[in-house]
This record gives structure tokens, C-alpha cells and sequence, in this order.
């Protein structure tokens, strides 16, 4: 007997599974957009609104076995895609030409990874179908240079702005580009918070998804123009589980309530250590720090990666883990991290500006 469909028992169907990522259904979500019957054949066509290329797949079929357990249902489709769109930025700040949202890669503390965190996102989110950049903001220490195997000079094609320069897929735009190596910046807080603006505002940035920034340490000069002159969407935390890194890390958390951004949530490094020969596993600087800073302050736990010396030989041999080992658990980590993040943003407001036309008086 043929049973007759209805959309409202496909999208109860739907409403069963929960995205891992957007932490709800995606009827409640949104993300359903289309859902045809034809008898007892179902096709649903679901958007979502961050990179999701390495998990597509997995989706359709999960949600295609939820649509088959309906009664009358004989065979379904499930079309997975994404589209990035612009979200709100801080109140009287702009978004910026050709780059739909900025993330911020932040920590309160040097030397807990934040940078290689910050490139292997950038990776992970290109490696999921997304266009993205990457700008080191660390002006007296930049990194990415050398983590992207980049040793190049930016061209300028009108003499004013400056073309980013390409590597594994992604664009990027350093200070390190433009001085030597050896060179020390010796500058005072206004020149280095001008630099970054120029860095940001100058380099044509070729229709972006999301660019990184990585921020350098503390809470200084440089975040607050970041976050107090350029449009951010968001930020992510970067720290370890010792108790002093948190400590600092907190403080950066704090920063950036102050000044309305928020944060998506916080990334816990070299969380563990596995030993290459016996396999033995500690915690050498604590456990669980991050995710006990994630509960205070109500904000995700968006991950934690293992103190692994793969990720510092791929860091420093300008082929970061995301490309060098792209199949890797390490690199899989890095990928649902940034999943993760870019659906949280996702959740967030939507920025209209483009759309609403300039009114121009004219005296007539």
C-alpha cells in the first residue's frame, strides 16, 4: 500500500540527528533547503554555512539513513553543500573589501603554538573547500614565512598595494616578507600597529572566505588595534594545559569580551605526549587545563592537539602537518578544529551592509 509523504515526517527525520558541529538539528539550523517527494522517493538538498568537504560525504549518509527509516520511504538523496557568507563584525567597524570574515588566532602566552596552530587552520579550512588567507600580525617576530616555505618579496602592480603571495593553496602577506631575515624591528607600539593596518588594508586580498591572523602574544597594542580598527568575526584562543600559559591565556579571553568580539572558543596544545619508542603516554604539562578554561568562561572546548614532534619538523621545514600529512590524525584534528570554528561563526549574525544601497543627496 502506498503510503502518502509528507515534508513535516521527512524534517522530523531530519530533526534525529544533531551536527557534531553546528550542535543542533539542521532543520533548526536552517540548513535544510530544499526536500521533494516524488511518491516514495525523497531528495533533500542541505546548505550549511561553513567548509565542510571532508565531512559532505559522511553527512549525506547519515542523513540519508534517517530519511529511510521513515515509513513509505523507498530510496533518498541527500545533496550536501556549503556557501560562506559575510557576519556581523564589532559596531562601527567595517568589513573589509574581498574578505568575508577575519579570525583572530590568539594567546596570552609565547611559545604555546599559537602560530602553527594558525597556519594549519588556515590549511584545514582550505583543505575543506574554503578561500583562505593568512596574515602574520606578529610584526617583531613573524613566522609564517618560514612555516609556508615562502621567501619571496610581494609584487606591487600600481606602486600602492601589494599582491599576496601563494602557498599551498592559500594566500599570505607577512612583514617577513619585506625585511631580511636577521633584521630586528626595532620599532615603538604606533609604528608596529600602523604596519599591521597596512599590512591588512594594503595587500589585495583575492576574494577571501576567511583570513587568519596571527596575533602575536599578550594584549598589548597590536590586539587592541585589531580589535578596536579591523572588522574580526571572531577569535580563537591558543594555549597549553600548565597552569601559567592558562593563566595568560585567560587574560586574553578577557580582552576580547571587553571589546565585543567573541571567542569561539579555546584550542588546548601539546596536550599529551606519546613516546615514539614504548609508546607511553603523559601529561607533562598538566591535563585538562583547556577545557576546565572552556567551562568557566561558557565558551567550546574546540579541541586539543598532542605534543608531537611531527608538528614541529613539518612547522619548520616550511610543509605544515595539514599538507604534509594531509590523511594524518594529527591533520584530521586540525580539520575538525576548524569545522568546529567556522560553524560556530556560522550561528552568528549576518552582515547586510552590501546589500543596502548608498543614498546620495544632491542639490538638484
Amino acid at each position: 500500500m502506498q503510503v502518502d509523504l509528507s515534508k513535516s515526517q521527512i524534517e522530523a527525520a531530519l530533526k534525529g540527528f544533531v551536527d557534531p558541529y553546528l550542535r543542533q538539528d539542521l532543520v533548526s539550523a536552517n540548513a535544510v533547503k530544499q526536500i521533494a517527494i516524488d511518491g516514495g522517493k525523497v531528495t533533500v538538498d542541505v546548505l550549511l554555512g561553513y567548509p565542510a568537504k571532508g565531512y559532505q560525504q559522511e553527512l549525506a549518509a547519515v542523513l540519508k539513513k534517517q530519511i529511510e527509516e521513515v515509513g513509505g520511504v523507498h530510496s533518498a538523496e541527500v545533496r550536501v553543500s556549503s556557501k560562506i557568507v559575510t557576519h556581523a563584525v564589532q559596531h562601527g567597524v567595517k568589513p573589509l573589501k574581498n574578505v568575508k570574515n577575519i579570525i583572530a588566532v590568539a594567546s596570552g602566552k609565547g611559545g604555546v603554538g599559537k602560530s602553527t596552530t594558525a597556519v594549519n587552520l588556515a590549511l584545514a579550512l582550505a583543505a575543506e573547500g574554503a578561500v583562505v588567507g593568512i596574515l602574520d600580525a606578529d610584526i617583531y617576530g613573524p613566522s609564517q614565512p618560514l612555516m609556508l616555505g615562502v621567501h619571496a618579496r610581494p609584487e606591487s602592480r600600481d606602486g600602492k598595494s601589494m599582491e599576496p603571495l601563494m602557498s599551498y593553496g592559500i594566500q599570505s602577506m607577512s612583514i617577513g616578507y619585506l625585511v631580511d631575515d636577521e633584521a630586528p624591528m626595532i620599532w615603538r607600539g604606533p609604528m608596529v600597529t600602523q604596519a599591521l593596518e597596512q599590512l591588512l588594508r594594503d595587500t589585495n586580498w583575492r576574494d577571501l572566505d576567511y583570513l587568519i591572523v596571527d596575533l602575536p602574544p599578550g594584549t598589548g597594542d597590536t590586539q587592541l588595534t585589531l580589535t578596536q580598527k579591523i572588522p574580526v568575526s571572531g577569535a580563537v584562543i591558543v594555549t597549553t594545559p600548565q597552569d601559567i600559559a592558562l593563566l595568560d591565556a585567560r587574560r586574553g579571553l578577557k580582552m576580547f569580551e571587553k571589546v565585543e568580539v567573541p571567542v569561539f572558543g579555546v584550542v588546548e596544545n601539546m596536550s599529551t605526549h606519546i613516546c615514539s619508542q614504548c609508546g607511553h603516554e603523559e601529561h607533562i604539562f598538566g591535563s585538562g587545563g583547556g577545557q576546565r578554561m572552556a567551562e568557566q568562561y561558557g565558551v567550546d572546548f574546540l579541541g586539543s592537539l598532542p605534543l608531537d614532534i611531527r608538528i614541529r619538523e613539518d612547522a619548520d621545514g616550511g610543509r605544515p602537518t595539514v599538507v604534509a600529512d594531509p590523511e594524518g590524525r594529527i591533520a584530521q584534528i586540525y580539520r575538525d578544529i576548524a569545522r568546529r570554528v567556522t560553524a560556530k561563526l556560522s550561528l552568528r549574525g549576518k552582515d547586510y551592509a552590501a546589500k543596502f544601497p548608498n543614498i546620495v543627496v544632491q542639490n538638484t
